[in-house]
Order: C-alpha cells, then structure tokens, then sequence
C-alpha cells in the first residue's frame, strides 16, 4: 500500500545531499601564490621600513655634526656691548674665541671669566648670538674718586677697588681722595666713598678734595675753599641735603657765606 508524504529515508537523503555543498560554499582556502605574495609584500615593508630608520640615523648624525663640527653654526663676529671706555678689540682679544669655532663648542663660561678678570670689568654675560655670533655684554666700573698724586693717579669705584690709572684730569664728578691706604678693605675708604656717593652731582663737580686720616673724621674741601666738616659715614644722606640746601641759600644770600660748614651732628649744624 502506498501512502502520500515523505519518509525518513528521502528525508535523509535530501539532507545527506545537500551537506557537501555547503561545506564547499562556507570554506575559505589561500592559495600557495597568495601566501607568497603576501611573504614578498611583509619583507618588503620590513626593508622599507629599516631604509627608512637608516635615513633618519644619518640624518641625525649629520644634523649634529653640522652642529658641533660644521661651519654652517661658526663664529663669524664677536660683539662687544656696554663699553664705554674700555676699547671693545681688548675685550675681544681677552674672551679668546677664535672666528670659525663652532658655536656650539664655544666655552662661554671661559670666555666670561677672562674678561671678568679685566680691572675695568664689574660684571660680564657671554651668549651664544644665533647663527654666526657671540655676544659679550659688559658693565663697567664707574670711577667715583681719584687717589694719588698727579700723573700717577688711580681711579676707584664705589667699593673702592682701584681699577683704572689717569695721567691727566680725571673724569667730571669723580673726585680727589686723600686716604693713606686706598681700597676695599680700608674703613677710611670706605667711610669717603659713602659720603661722596651720597651728594648729588652738581655738588661732587665743586669738590677740590676730600680727606679721610678716618673713617670718622671725613674733611671736604670745595673749590672755593670752603671746608666742610663731615664727621663719619653716618646719616650721609641727611648730610647731603643739608649741605645742598645751605649751599642754595648762601648762593641766593638768605645765609651770610661762611668758611667753614660743620656737619658732623646734621642736627646741630654750626657755620663759622
């Protein structure tokens, strides 16, 4: 007897047929001249990209070469800034840097304390000036007094370091010192330069000499002979401006001239 439907059988031959072709369909297989392409591509990027480390290696090295060694970055002029008296070639001739030295080799520090060593020198900076200069940057002594005698004399800033020799008159507004052991160290000098630091301008250009046997018995002498009885460095500012101020009323005649001005006690001010 037949009967209308499927069996197991077809059932199971119709599934048994079709499994083959959906393996075959679902596998993915590289062929061998895939994978040797793909090999020739990996080592040609690994070439590609150890060309290119070596590139930038020797890039580097030339780039510090040209740096260190090249003449592309060399000293070209040397430049000197802040002279005023002090010739700008001594300076030069002093910081010892060779033109063509590469800027990188140039030893500033060295070059700095050379010049430091000049006696005019208070201060010196040395910079490297990119890409062919090397700048030196001075600040001069300023003389504030003179010791010695004419043709011999000696200029001193306000420290009191001797740093400069005159052979004619000094400067304007530096004056002449009379102390037995100028420098530094002396209290004398010490106690004269504070005061003549203290007294404008205008006032230092009318003394004819200032005399220290002390550091507190400081004697000014203007050029009109007047003699001006300092005492010690103390309260020197409030001693200047008295001093300017009587000075300003002999001139305009409100005080009668006086030869002889004492200023030890700036409170108790005596004329004679």
């Amino acid at each position: 007897m037949s009967r209308t439907g499927t069996t197991t059988k077809d059932r199971d031959g119709g599934s048994s047929r079709r499994r083959p072709a959906e393996r075959r369909t679902g596998a993915s297989v590289t062929s061998l001249r895939d994978r040797r392409r793909d090999r020739r591509r990996g080592r040609s990027g690994r070439r590609r990209r150890a060309l290119q480390a070596g590139l930038g290696v020797l890039v580097l090295g030339l780039l510090a070469w040209a740096l260190w060694a090249g003449p592309l970055l060399a000293v070209r002029s040397v430049q000197v800034d802040g002279t005023t008296t002090l010739p700008a070639e001594l300076v030069r001739e002093t910081a010892g840097i060779d033109d063509g030295t590469p800027l990188l080799r140039v030893d500033v520090d060295a070059a700095r304390d050379a010049v430091a060593e000049l006696p005019q020198v208070e201060s010196v900076t040395v910079s490297r000036g990119w890409p062919s200069r090397v700048v030196v940057t001075v600040v001069e002594r300023t003389p504030l007094a003179v010791v010695g005698e004419p043709g011999r004399r000696s200029l001193l800033d306000a420290r009191g370091v001797l740093f400069d020799t005159v052979t004619g008159e000094p400067p304007a507004g530096v004056v002449p010192l009379a102390v037995a052991e100028p420098g530094p160290d002396d209290p004398a000098t010490t106690a004269a330069l504070t005061a003549i630091g203290a007294l404008p301008a205008g006032i230092r250009e009318q003394l004819g000499l200032v005399e220290a046997p002390g550091p507190g018995a400081l004697v000014l002498t203007l050029t009109d002979g007047t003699v001006v009885r300092w005492g010690g460095p103390e309260e020197s500012e409030d001693k200047a401006r008295i001093l300017a101020a009587l000075l300003d009323e002999i001139d305009a005649g409100t005080v009668e001239p006086a030869t002889e001005l004492d200023l030890s006690v700036p409170d108790a001010v005596v004329l004679r």
